[in-house]
């Protein structure tokens, strides 16, 4: 019976054509507008690290001045050298990181290829493992170059190429900022959205770092923070770099991985004995006020999906609505037409239920090429997107979960705006159109 109701369906959308084309186009536009809007919402906000995004945590201490203190205020999103320096001797949680942007000059002492300022960061060794970084070439520096902030550096692929072209670099040296840098290893293409692990760098979510240095080498070398940082407090009597280190100043991003509960009740436990022996040494003039986000809640508190986005996806989806009554509005006038059609089928012994179900498949089957008009235009649209908003970075773009959720959304609007001409249709007497015809 089903096979049967789509049979009809399709002989529906030949038998007016120019009716039909005109549904599929309202109700093609209405999704591939919303489901556009939506996707780039969806890449912004999405989970960038799922498998172990409840594992990874970022902490934060209040370290501002007690006379600008509110009750209820947020710490800051980044933590000074002091408290990180500590955490990282600590070595609480199965891995940790600190890092922060450098922007050094890359010479390649070529001719052709003229001294350049790269973005990259100073981190320590566990970033690599924590966010999975992918290599092409070589690994990440070993655990005592680390410690020591040894001359070591991971290289971007763009970098890479535009310096050796395709051969594997490793074990070759490059200057950095009049220095030379051992290469210990290439990434490849390495760009997460959102950019979780640095939200505050200032840089747009299509840059990839291809510098990548120790952090206590880039410390040693004294290389200022590229991105945000915000100090507190007075400065100290020690002028320079050194004295900036034992300011409050937040300007390091930290990551600590807990496995489970019992390692974050630990872990929340270390930062509080942390605040109180350093608060005996003068410092954290506040209250405690001690915050340890993971992955999901810390992209909802930094707003990863601004209001501006949110704003366009509502709009869309309005629009998606505006397109739905449209569809009613034609769907009753396509049905209304064939109303003596109905009465015959209802004389012949067809009930209220099989007429709904009937004309229920028939906008399924318009919901279908709907559909199919609407994934074309999500795809141009994305493209769209992709050039002007993203600089042809590939990151605007439909997954399969996206594909399905397109092809969803196509088919419940046809139902929807089909419920009310179906049961229009099937409330009609057969006695009547009979009598009428």
């Amino acid at each position: 019976m089903w096979n049967y109701y789509f049979k009809l369906g399709l002989m529906s959308l030949r038998r007016n054509p120019i009716l039909t084309s005109l549904m599929v186009l309202i109700l093609g536009f209405g999704v591939g507008a919303s489901m556009t809007a939506y996707t780039v919402m969806h890449v912004l906000g999405g989970d960038p690290i799922p498998h172990k995004s409840g594992k990874m945590f970022v902490p934060q201490l209040d370290t501002g001045s007690a006379e600008d203190y509110k009750a209820g205020d947020e710490p800051d999103l980044q933590l000074g050298y002091l408290d990180t320096d500590a955490m990282l001797r600590a070595r609480h949680g199965s891995n940790r990181t600190a890092v922060y942007g450098i922007a050094p000059i890359v010479d390649a002492q070529r001719k052709d290829l003229p001294p350049s300022g790269e973005a990259g960061l100073a981190m320590t060794r566990g970033f690599f493992e924590m966010f999975e970084l992918p290599f092409r070439f070589g690994g990440p520096w070993n655990a005592a170059e680390d410690d020591a902030g040894s001359d070591v550096v991971v290289i971007g692929r763009v970098l890479s190429e535009k310096l050796f072209g395709a051969e594997d670099p490793s074990g070759r040296s490059v200057r950095l900022a009049d220095r030379d840098y051992r290469i210990v290893g290439v990434l490849d293409l390495w760009r997460p959205v959102p950019r979780y692990y640095r939200l505050l760098s200032g840089s747009s979510p299509t840059e990839s770092e291809q510098v990548m240095v120790p952090f206590r080498n880039a410390i040693s070398r004294e290389w200022r923070n590229d991105g945000w940082t915000n100090c507190n407090g007075s400065s100290p009597d020690e002028p320079g770099f050194a004295g900036f280190l034992k300011r409050e100043c937040n300007w390091i991003q930290y990551w600590v991985q807990l496995n489970d509960a019992a390692a974050v009740a630990e872990y929340r436990d270390y930062l509080a004995a942390h605040l109180a022996q350093q608060r005996k040494l003068g410092r954290f003039k506040r209250p405690d006020n001690i915050r340890l986000r993971d992955v999901r809640e810390w992209l909802a508190f930094n707003d990863v999906v601004d209001a501006d986005t949110r704003l366009q996806t509502y709009l869309a989806f309005g629009f998606l609505l505006v397109c739905i009554v449209n569809v009613v509005g034609l769907l009753l006038a396509k049905f209304t037409a064939r109303s003596g059609e109905i009465g015959v089928r209802r004389a012949l012994g067809a009930t209220r239920g099989n007429i709904i179900s009937q004309y229920l498949v028939e906008t399924v089957v318009i919901g279908l090429a709907g559909a199919l008009l609407g994934l074309a235009l999500s795809y141009a649209g994305l493209l769209v997107v992709d050039h002007y908003s993203f600089e042809s970075a590939g990151i605007a773009k439909h997954d399969p979960w996206m594909v399905a959720a397109t092809v969803a959304v196509a088919i419940v609007s046809a139902v929807l705006a089909g419920l009310l001409p179906t049961w229009r249709a099937a409330l009609q007497v057969p006695a009547l159109q009979l009598k009428s015809q």
